[in-house]
C-alpha cells in the first residue's frame, strides 16, 4: 500500500473525488480489458473495439468482471450519454447494465482469501458509480479498497463492525483507524 500523492489516502481510497485514485481504480478494470484483447485479438481499430465491447455485454456471463466493466466503459448510454452503466441512478439503461455486470465471472487472485475478488469487484463498482448509493456505503467501500487490493478480506463480523461504526456517526478517520487496527498498513 502507498499513499496517493494528490489526496494522501491509501491508494485508491480517495476515489471518486481524487482524480488520481479514480484513475487507479479505472486501471484495475482497464488492465483486465488489455489482457483480454491481447489474448483474443490482433490489433483493433476503435470500431472493432466497440463491436467487441458490444459482444461482451451481450454475454457477460462468459467474461471476467473486469472485461465486462471495461466493455461498458467503451459504450455510450443512449439515455443519459454517460458511459454505459456509469450514468446517474434512475437512468434505466445504466441501471439495467449495472445490474447485468454482476453475472460476469470472478476468479480470486492467487494468495488471497476466497471471496476477495467478489469484494474487490463490488467495491470497485460502487466507487466507480456512487450515484444513488449512500455516502456511508461509498465511504466504507472506498476506504476498504486498499486492503482488498493488498489481499485482505473482512470477516462478516468485521464488516458488520465497520458498518455499525459508520451508522453510529463514525467519521472517515474512525473507519480508517478501524481498518488499520485489523490489518495495519505497508508503511508501518
Amino acid at each position: 500500500m502507498r499513499r496517493c500523492l494528490e489526496c494522501g489516502q491509501w491508494e485508491p481510497a480517495g476515489a471518486p473525488d481524487c482524480e488520481r485514485c479514480a484513475r487507479f481504480i479505472d486501471e484495475i478494470v482497464e488492465s483486465g480489458w488489455r489482457e483480454f484483447v491481447s489474448q483474443e485479438f490482433d490489433a483493433l481499430t476503435a470500431l472493432d473495439e466497440r463491436h467487441i465491447a458490444e459482444m461482451v455485454i451481450d454475454e457477460p456471463d462468459r467474461h471476467l468482471w473486469r472485461v465486462v466493466d471495461a466493455a461498458h466503459d467503451r459504450l455510450v448510454c443512449t439515455e443519459c450519454g454517460d458511459r454505459l452503466s456509469r450514468g446517474p441512478a434512475g437512468c434505466a439503461a445504466c441501471d439495467l447494465a449495472n445490474g447485468f455486470r454482476y453475472v460476469a465471472i470472478e476468479i480470486d487472485r492467487p494468495g488471497v482469501p476466497p471471496g476477495n475478488e467478489h469484494a474487490l469487484r463490488v467495491n470497485v463498482s460502487v466507487v466507480r458509480r456512487p450515484s444513488g448509493i449512500s455516502w456511508r456505503e461509498v465511504l466504507g467501500r472506498r476506504l476498504l479498497l486498499p486492503y482488498l487490493l493488498d489481499g485482505h478480506l473482512p470477516t462478516i463480523r468485521q464488516a458488520q463492525a465497520a458498518r455499525a461504526l459508520l451508522n453510529e456517526g463514525g467519521t472517515a478517520e474512525d473507519l480508517a483507524k478501524h481498518f488499520h487496527s485489523l490489518w495495519g498498513d505497508a508503511a508501518s
